[in-house]
Parts: structure tokens; C-alpha cells; sequence
């Protein structure tokens, strides 16, 4: 009895442990089967949840070498599994997988002339109506090309072009001075419209020479005034400008024609320095040395009093005036002189090139070419110094305060004023009105 149930329990217990090896995952535990033997049954297992599989949502995967075409096989039924059913062996076809194409796939087919615009969709908007008019009538467009415009079929010609660059040209270069209106005033300067796309901007400090104290009532609005462009536009088209610019520049030109014609001008001293007094020319400071003042000694008594002054520079680059309180006499001798005037001065000295006569606080030139119409091998066979002449003023220089004087004119005779000078002097008058002629002639074979 004993040994009956070693054997039993040797009988019952070998197989559990073969089934359990040979239902075991590890391959090297599993033992072959003969031919046409079939395998041991397994316990049965809980199917997966699934409803339905679709073999058309299978795509089989291209192989990396190129196969031969496989024979199309028909399409089985995909089966239903349902839930707490077995699990059925899912047939597998024989051959190689076949390739599923981009057409099949996608169905590229339907796509056909459609453009990008039909793919993206219709713009929001358009509205849902026109974007699905404009695909119902893709198809259509598509078979006719749409005919191609040429340059005449756009309304743009060349007027249309020049106007709009015109209408786009930037308005205020540096440097240019334009015209227009005050249509803002703030704390930190006024706007005015000078017809570009944005106001040009005037800042308090370059509204004008001196001190402003009320901007607005110094620049009404609608007030109509020239200034002059300092910055071109920038990135907004406005640009800056400025009254003080154009004023300084326009004093400027007006002083350097006073010192051309060599007026004597009025000026009001304020201040003064080491060297000379300070003064005010139209807007422009302007300098006294002290050499040049009839008073240089006591120069600090002159702030506040006005001189009459002529100019010794003028440079608009250095922005340099410098005048003369002693030259303004000499200036203001030359406003009464004009070419061919007959003029009376002594000889006060004797160069090479000629004599210098002194006229009454201005001296003028007797070249030794327009002594005489004769031969003058000596200056002093004519005239010596100190000696009372008569002579035609025949050029005035203001601005470089030279006069060019002439007694050849005086003669009836080349080299009559060496043989009868005194008869010369007395009909100088006389003698004066035909040269007068002489010269206009000459002026205008000039001219």
C-alpha cells in the first residue's frame, strides 16, 4: 500500500509539472512534437475587449527589397469578436503583404483641379456662401486656362504714376526754405503745416532771435511764416525746422551787402571785454577792437551807447563780424563819391606804382599809367608831395575802401600835363564834362 501511493502520487504529479513546462514562455523549456502530433490543449484565457477590426485600417509596410508582384488575393470578411467570446484565429493570406498606393490611400483623384485656395479653405471674410460657390466652380475654371492680362488692362498709366510720386515725395530737404501755417502751440515749441505728410515741429530755442516769452501770442494760430529746414523727416515725416536759422541767415546776406556797398550802419554797444566792446548788427554780435574806437582808452563807458561803425570783416563760415567806430568816417566819405566825379586832394606821399592823394579822410590812387598820355620817365615831373591836384575818380571800391583817380583824362593832347600843367588844373572842370563822355562811350563798348 505504501508503495501504490508513491506511485500515484509520481503518476499524478509529472504531468502537471510537463503541462506546466510546456505551457511555459521560455523556449529552451518547450519540448518538440512529432510529426502529426498535435499540440496539448491550454486553459483557456480572457479575450481582449474589441468590437471590430477593419483589415482596410491595416497598411502593410513597403519591404526594403523589391518583391515581385503578389497575386491579388480575395478580400475574406473581417470577423466580429464580440465580448466573452473565444478568441478565433485570424487568418493569415499566403504570400507577400501587398503595397497599398498613395492613391488608394488618399484618394488624390477627388483632388484634382483644385487650387490652394480650395484646400485651405474659405476665407472668414468672404463669407461661408462665396467660399463654397468658389469651390463649386473650381472644377469648372480648371478646364478653361484663364486668359493672361497684359500691362494695357490695368487702369494705371503714366499721369496716375508721376501723381503718386508726386503725392509721395518727401516734403523739406536740409537746407530748403518753405512756407506754410501754425496749426499747434505747445510748452516745448509750435507744429506748423508745411503740406507734408506730417506738421514740421519748431522747438522754443529756434523760434526766432532773442527771447520769446509767450509762444502764443507770438505765433498765433493760422499765422502765415518762412522757415528754414534743419532735419529731414524721420521715420513719422515729420520734420524739424526753425525761425531762428532763416532769420540769421538772412541777416547774414543782408550785412555782407552793406560791407559791399560800404555803408556806415548804427550799432548799439552791450558789452565789453579786454580787447574791445560787443555789439548788435541786426541780430548778429559784432566786435569793436579797441584800436578802432574813437574812445579805446575809457571802452568800458560805451555799453549802452550808439556808434556809427563801418565793416573791417565779414566772414558768414566763422561766423566773425568785426567793425570800425574810425573807418566809419572814411565810409561815410565814400556815400558822397561815385565814378567820374571831379575830385581835389594834396599829394601825401610817393610810391614806384604811383601817388596816393588825399581827399578829405580817404585817400585815393593816381597810377603812374594814368599821369599822362605822354612819356613819363620821372613820378615827380608831374606832381611832387604835398602839392594840390585836380583829378577823375574812375573806379570806387567801398568794401576794400580804394578809389582810383586819372589826370590823363584832363588833357586836350597826350602829355600835355608835363609841358602845361597849371593851364590843365584851371580848365579842369571843363575838361571834366568831355571825359565824362569819354567814359561813358568806353563803358558801354565795354558793355
Amino acid at each position: 500500500m505504501a508503495s501504490g501511493r508513491t506511485g500515484f502520487a509520481s503518476y499524478s504529479v509529472e504531468p502537471q509539472h510537463s503541462e506546466v513546462m510546456a505551457g511555459s514562455g521560455n523556449p529552451a523549456s518547450r519540448q518538440p512534437l512529432n510529426p502529426g502530433q498535435r499540440p496539448a490543449p491550454q486553459a483557456p484565457r480572457k479575450p481582449p475587449q474589441v468590437l471590430m477590426i477593419k483589415k482596410e485600417d491595416v497598411v502593410a509596410v513597403r519591404p526594403a527589397e523589391k518583391a515581385p508582384p503578389a497575386v491579388e488575393a480575395p478580400k475574406p470578411q473581417a470577423p466580429v469578436i464580440r465580448a466573452g467570446a473565444p478568441a478565433a484565429p485570424v487568418p493569415v493570406s499566403p504570400g507577400p503583404a501587398r503595397v497599398v498606393s498613395d492613391d488608394e490611400l488618399f484618394d488624390l483623384g477627388s483632388m484634382e483641379g483644385m487650387t490652394m485656395a480650395d484646400l485651405l479653405g474659405p476665407d472668414e471674410r468672404r463669407g461661408k456662401a462665396s467660399g463654397s460657390a468658389k469651390r463649386q466652380a473650381a472644377p469648372a475654371a480648371t478646364s478653361e486656362a484663364a486668359p493672361a492680362r497684359s500691362v494695357d488692362d490695368f487702369d494705371f498709366d503714366e499721369e496716375a504714376f508721376l501723381a503718386a510720386l508726386d503725392q509721395n515725395e518727401p516734403v523739406g530737404t536740409t537746407g530748403e526754405v518753405v512756407r506754410g501755417s501754425v496749426i499747434g502751440v505747445e510748452s516745448d515749441g509750435i507744429y506748423v503745416d508745411i503740406g507734408g505728410k506730417a506738421p514740421g515741429f519748431m522747438p522754443k530755442s529756434e523760434c526766432g532771435l532773442g527771447v520769446i516769452g509767450n509762444l502764443k501770442e507770438r505765433f498765433p494760430r493760422g499765422l502765415e511764416l518762412e522757415v528754414l529746414v534743419t532735419r529731414e523727416q524721420n521715420a513719422d515725416g515729420m520734420v524739424t525746422i526753425s525761425a531762428r536759422a532763416l532769420a540769421l541767415r538772412q541777416s547774414w546776406e543782408k550785412v555782407r551787402q552793406l560791407e559791399k556797398d560800404g555803408k556806415v550802419v548804427q550799432v548799439k554797444v552791450t558789452g565789453f571785454n579786454r580787447g574791445g566792446v560787443t555789439c548788435d548788427l541786426e541780430g548778429l554780435r559784432g566786435f569793436i577792437p579797441r584800436s578802432q574806437l574813437n574812445e579805446g582808452e575809457n571802452h568800458e563807458a560805451l555799453v549802452g551807447k550808439t556808434l556809427a561803425v563801418a565793416f573791417l570783416e565779414v566772414n558768414i563760415e566763422t561766423h566773425k563780424l568785426v567793425l570800425s567806430e574810425k573807418r566809419a568816417a572814411s565810409a561815410a566819405r565814400f556815400t558822397e563819391l561815385e565814378v567820374g566825379q571831379l575830385v581835389e586832394g594834396q599829394v601825401v606821399s610817393l610810391k614806384p606804382y604811383g601817388f596816393f592823394i588825399d581827399l578829405g579822410g580817404v585817400s585815393g590812387l593816381l597810377h603812374h599809367s594814368c599821369v599822362t598820355g605822354g612819356a613819363l620817365r620821372d613820378l615827380r615831373e608831374a606832381f611832387e608831395p604835398g602839392e594840390r591836384i585836380k583829378a577823375l575818380i574812375t573806379d570806387l571800391d567801398p568794401g576794400r575802401g580804394r578809389i582810383a583817380l586819372n589826370t590823363a583824362l584832363l588833357e586836350n593832347q597826350p602829355g600835355e600835363l608835363l609841358i602845361a600843367k597849371v593851364q590843365v588844373m584851371a580848365e579842369a572842370a571843363e575838361r571834366a564834362n568831355r571825359a565824362r563822355s569819354l567814359l561813358r562811350q568806353q563803358e558801354q563798348a565795354a558793355g
